[in-house]
């Protein structure tokens, strides 16, 4: 079977509930995945919105998850204590996710949720790193892709 990426909170292509948006709880939403190309040794995960005004806006980036996992919890914003999570800087200018929140009037934007397979065990990125720089680095390493995208709109 393909790598894939899923939610228990929101079929692909479906609208992401508000608890996982910026008008709910701005919580992240619980994300599972299977069948990880052969060779994984590490994760990234980014989330984007590619309908922002401006171009694409970034919204979340985890990396350094370990390839034992096949999922993230609802809620994550820091490591679990068993491991350290890296997160980028998003648009907004934190290290956590921040959920959809597109311009009111807008249609329905698309937010994708791209998982990535690495050959690495970790990213060698500092604290300060963006969720371009995450995404340049993860590309050096990429051995498969997942994607998960999910609308919203006020």
């Amino acid at each position: 079977m393909p790598f894939a990426l899923y939610s228990p909170a929101f079929p692909n292509g479906q609208t992401i509930p508000s608890r996982h948006t910026a008008d709910g709880g701005n919580i992240s939403p619980p994300l599972e995945w299977r069948d990880a190309p052969a060779g994984t040794r590490s994760y990234a995960l980014i989330v984007d919105d590619p309908d922002a005004p401006r171009g694409v806006f970034h919204h979340w980036a985890v990396y350094n998850v370990a390839a034992e996992r096949d999922r993230l919890p609802e809620g994550v914003t820091a490591g679990a204590k068993t491991e350290s999570l890296g997160h980028g800087i998003n648009d907004y200018g934190h290290a956590h996710y921040d959920g959809p929140n597109p311009p009111r009037g807008h249609a329905a934007h698309h937010y994708r949720f791209r998982l990535m397979a690495l050959d690495v065990d970790a990213l060698g990125l500092g604290p300060k790193a963006t969720v371009n720089e995450v995404r340049k680095e993860a590309g050096k390493h990429l051995l498969g892709e997942a994607e998960l995208v999910g609308t919203y709109a006020h």
